[in-house]
C-alpha cells in the first residue's frame, strides 16, 4: 500500500483540500447544494475510497493515481464540484469553466480538458458508479428550516448563513461523519445550533413546539431507518 494512503498522512491533506473546494465552489458562484453535494462526495465517499481502490489495484492503469499528488487530488476536487452541478444545476457547470479556475488555482500540475474528462471517469469508477446525492445533511437543513420558518415566527430572525458557517465549520473539523451518523440528526443539530446563536436571547422562549414536535419526528423517523433489526 502506498505511504500517503496511511490515515495518519492523509489528514494533513485533508483540511487544505477541504478549503481548495469551499472556495472553488465560492468562485464558480453554485448553489449550496451543489457545494454540499460535492463535499460529500469528495470526503465522505471517493476520499476514504482511495485505499481500497488502490489496494484492490484497480488504480494500475491510471496516471492520476500513480501516484497520487495534492495537485490530482485538487483535480478531483473540482470533478466533485462538476458532478454535483451535473446532478443539481439545470444549466451545469462547463468543462471550460473549470479548467479556467484549475489553471488558476492548481499551481503545481497543469491539467488539459483531456484530463478534466478523464478525472471524472476515474472519479466515477471510485464510486463504483454510484452518485446519488438525496440522503444529504444540506438538503435535511433546508428542510427543516422552511417547516420552522411555516410554524414560528421566529423563523424569519433564524440567520440561514450561519447554517452555512455552521456546516462549512463542522467539515473543517471533520466531524459530520464522526459526530453523526445520520444527516437528518446533523441537520438538525446545525439548525438548532444556528437559533442558539442568532436569535437574540429575549425571543428565544417563543413557543416552538409544533416545529419540535416536528423535529423529533424526523429524527426519530431518520434513527429507525438507519438501523438493521435482528
Amino acid at each position: 500500500m502506498n505511504m500517503w494512503m496511511r490515515s495518519e498522512q492523509q489528514r494533513p491533506l485533508r483540511l487544505p483540500l477541504l478549503q481548495f473546494l469551499i472556495q472553488s465552489a465560492q468562485d464558480l458562484k453554485v448553489a449550496p447544494i451543489v457545494k454540499y453535494a460535492a463535499l460529500s462526495l469528495f470526503f465522505d465517499r471517493f476520499y476514504p475510497s482511495l485505499s481500497r481502490f488502490t489496494q484492490e489495484g484497480d488504480a494500475t492503469a491510471n496516471w492520476l493515481l500513480q501516484p497520487i499528488r495534492e495537485s490530482n487530488l485538487q483535480l478531483f476536487a473540482l470533478i466533485s464540484i462538476w458532478v454535483s452541478s451535473k446532478i443539481h444545476d439545470s444549466r451545469p457547470l462547463s468543462v471550460k469553466s473549470l479548467k479556467s479556475l484549475g489553471d488558476r488555482t492548481i499551481t503545481e500540475q497543469h491539467f488539459t480538458m483531456r484530463d478534466f474528462v478523464e478525472a471524472e471517469v476515474v472519479l466515477l469508477q471510485v464510486l463504483d458508479f454510484e452518485i446519488g446525492t438525496a440522503n444529504n445533511a444540506f438538503v435535511f437543513l433546508e428542510e427543516l428550516y422552511f417547516q420552522f420558518k411555516e410554524v414560528a415566527k421566529l423563523g424569519e430572525v433564524l440567520n440561514f448563513e450561519a447554517c452555512i458557517d455552521i456546516m462549512d465549520l463542522l467539515y473543517e473539523r471533520d466531524e459530520t461523519s464522526v459526530l453523526y451518523s445520520s444527516p437528518r440528526s446533523l441537520a438538525a443539530s446545525v439548525l438548532v445550533a444556528s437559533y442558539v446563536i442568532t436569535v437574540p436571547k429575549q425571543r428565544q422562549e417563543f413557543p416552538v413546539l409544533p416545529w419540535g414536535k416536528i423535529l423529533l419526528v424526523n429524527i426519530i423517523n431518520s434513527f429507525s431507518s438507519s438501523q438493521t433489526w435482528t
